[in-house]
């Protein structure tokens, strides 16, 4: 079918010209659903810009949240960073404290040892003393039960002995004597008369034994028992001595086989040194 060139003209000019017959000719050839599908379609395309936008808001703000999330985690990963650098440095302290501590362990483990050699030395020397004092202990009970034999004895003849047996009781505790520089075979008798009682009484009568070496006054009392009566006596008869001899005695010695308890106590106080076999204890 051909159509007129004018005819062509003249619809179109009524499309332009004829509101009414163009919406005619618009719903003729379904004009209509093409406008109405691209009203929906617009609002489609609206719709999803409008999702497309939220979605991008949405992923804008995980986005912050997840950079928030990763500063926060990197803010974590350097502390504990710093942490663990500060806890490597005291580590490393810690290893120095401990190689210190160590070599302190050692030097006091190497004293110690030296100290037990030294503590072992000191108890065999102390076994050894311990041997020599039993030993000592022995020859002082022998001396003992010889001087209780000598008090027996002697004790008859009444306080005042004869030369002969005052030189046999010295020669028991020679060894005594000898131990304090005195030698026996120099001990002398000394004797004075004070006719005009210019030292002591008058008319009495001084007697006592002395030792002198290297200018030491030695005096000695003998005696089969002593008490304080004794002890007194020697004492006052030491210092007459002194004065007729013009020099002081360097050592008072008390030589008895057995000495009251309290007179020993006393000769203590006197200063003066008593060797003697038994000490016979107060009742």
């Amino acid at each position: 079918m051909v159509i007129d060139v004018e005819f062509k003209k003249k619809i179109l000019s009524l499309v332009r010209e004829d509101e009414e017959f163009r919406y005619a000719l618009a719903g003729l050839l379904g004009l209509d659903t093409i406008l109405f599908e691209l009203k929906k379609l617009r609002e489609d395309h609206n719709k999803l810009r409008e999702d497309f936008l939220l979605f991008v808001k949405e992923q804008e703000k995980k986005w912050e949240e997840n950079s928030k999330h990763w500063e926060e985690n990197n803010r974590r990963w350097e502390e504990n960073w710093r942490r663990w650098e500060e806890n490597s440095k005291r580590w490393e302290e810690n290893e120095k404290k401990w190689e210190e501590a160590f070599r302190r362990f050692e030097a006091i483990e190497k004293t110690l040892m030296e100290h037990t050699k030294i503590l072992e030395e000191h108890t065999r020397i102390l076994q050894e003393h311990t041997a020599t004092l039993r030993e000592h202990s022995k020859r002082l009970e022998e001396l003992g039960r010889a001087a209780a034999q000598i008090h027996v004895t002697l004790g008859r003849l009444g306080g005042r002995w004869g030369r002969n047996m005052e030189k046999m009781v010295l020669e028991i505790f020679k060894k005594v004597l000898e131990e304090r520089g005195i030698e026996l075979g120099k001990v002398k008798k000394f004797e004075y008369v004070d006719r005009d009682g210019r030292f002591y009484k008058r008319g009495a009568r001084i007697e006592v034994d002395i030792y002198v070496h290297d200018e030491k006054l030695y005096l000695i009392e003998v005696k089969s028992h002593a008490d304080c009566d004794d002890v007194e006596h020697f004492h006052d008869v030491a210092q007459v001595v002194e004065k007729i001899l013009n020099k002081k005695a360097d050592k008072l010695i008390l030589v008895a086989t057995s000495i009251d308890e309290d007179a020993f106590k006393r000769a203590g106080e006197l200063g003066i040194d008593v060797i003697y076999g038994a000490i016979i204890p107060l009742d």
